[in-house]
């Protein structure tokens, strides 16, 4: 059986825990740059406010319902992940981490378990020892998971939020009650493809021909057709090193000094230089882009792209942001008010694999220094120590004027008790 554990309004609920005040009132979470609405609470979604709202439309409805509204904070979101995480491993060790708030569980072994009062007791662990709300689908397979997932979140008075498709009967009544723009999978494209040939549930989609979705949906599409008639073909992902990393920001107001642009490209560049070293990769070559505002009609736009080959396989924040910044000097131009800035690397290959160039070579000492480095920032505080062309104090130059405090990870804003 697999489980899927799903944080309900997850950034809504992480910003509750610390603020009890914010219970029963109408609360949204917004992207970079207060931009756009990325969370909200049950209330929230009440009064009609969608997904992905541009905050400066709806900011009439927030000031009429007196919708709290926060910046998100990255940083607590991905701390109490951690811990709903290292609560769920203590249940089974076959787990996959899905998404911030997502986690899939695989119970083998447990044929003689009520695997009902385990996913209840998962649900009041996390909510007593962290304090996040969450709804669990139980199933054979990862798609009916996820629909058991959905039925559990939307009636949590008749599942207590728990829910698990455990028979034949069960099965049936999920599939034709899921719509089959809903099914896991299946993307707005699909969905309308379907309901043209008279498949608007996910019951009617297992109901098609093998061959028949095989040819016009591919192997992808016979596989998901497999699970939801409980066929578990979808097993559980191990954690794959990545291809590509990038590290891509807008600014909290547009540049047009290249001394300025060089310290976001330096910072970025070293941001995916530590990603690289903590799955122990180097990368081979780099881009870097600029572009501005293309919402501002009324300014000239710019956009401009560059890949940089590094003569040697790499890690070091120094090298990369070397390399990088001699990039973005050959693609600035002057007089452009630049809004954002990336830095993305690949070719990237395990660093035990490192070929030595005859003739030019990394520093020997960078190896060593960026493993102090990085230790010394586990130690004393992420991102304390950084190189001479970075800013000092600031690493997300973004606007987030409504951000709560790091309650979990940084101690000058841990909750103070008044005894």
């Amino acid at each position: 059986m697999f489980a899927l554990v799903d944080g309900n309004n997850f950034y809504a609920s992480c910003e509750r825990v610390f603020n009890p005040a914010l219970n029963n009132k109408p609360l949204v979470v917004l992207s970079n740059n207060d931009g756009c609405v990325i969370a909200r609470s049950n209330e929230a979604k009440l009064l009609g406010i969608p997904m992905g709202a541009p905050a400066f439309e709806y900011q009439k409805l927030f000031d009429q319902n007196n919708v709290v509204v926060k910046s998100s904070n990255y940083a607590l979101y991905g701390d109490m992940s951690n811990r709903m995480v290292n609560i769920l491993r203590q249940f089974t060790p076959d787990l996959e981490v899905y998404s911030i708030d997502e986690s899939f569980l695989q119970f083998k072994g447990f044929e003689l378990f009520d695997l009902n009062k385990i996913g209840l007791e998962m649900r009041g662990r996390i909510l007593k020892w962290i304090g996040i709300p969450v709804s669990i689908g139980l199933a054979e397979t990862k798609a009916l998971a996820k629909i058991a997932n959905k039925i559990a979140k939307k009636f949590p008075e008749h599942t207590n939020s728990v829910y698990s498709i455990d028979t034949e009967e069960k099965r049936i009544k999920a599939l034709n009650w899921t719509e089959i723009s809903d099914v896991w999978g299946i993307g707005r494209r699909i969905s309308k493809k379907l309901q043209a040939i008279g498949v608007h549930n996910a019951y009617q989609f297992t109901q098609l021909p093998d061959e028949f979705v095989r040819t016009q949906f591919s192997v992808v599409g016979l596989r998901l057709k497999n699970e939801l008639e409980g066929k578990s073909v979808l097993q559980l992902e191990e954690i794959q090193p990545k291809k590509n990393i990038a590290t891509t920001r807008s600014f909290d107001k547009m540049i047009s000094d290249l001394s300025e642009l060089k310290e976001r490209v330096s910072t970025y560049s070293s941001m995916c230089a530590e990603k690289l070293r903590r799955q122990n990769s180097h990368c081979n070559h780099l881009m870097v882009f600029i572009h501005t505002n293309p919402f501002r009609e009324d300014l000239p736009q710019y956009s401009r792209n560059i890949i940089v080959k590094l003569p040697y396989p790499s890690n070091s924040s120094i090298t990369l942001s070397q390399y990088a910044t001699k990039g973005l000097e050959a693609i600035f131009k002057e007089g452009f008010a630049y809004k954002k800035a990336g830095v993305i690397v690949g070719g990237i290959t395990p660093s035990k694999d490192y070929q030595i160039n005859l003739f030019t070579n990394e520093n020997p000492n960078h190896k060593e220094l960026m493993a102090t480095i990085d230790r010394l920032n586990k130690k004393i505080g992420s991102k304390k120590l950084k190189l001479a062309s970075q800013d000092p104090v600031r690493t997300w130059k973004m606007r987030r004027e409504k951000l709560s405090p790091n309650y979990t990870t940084d101690i000058n804003d841990v909750i103070k008790v008044k005894a």
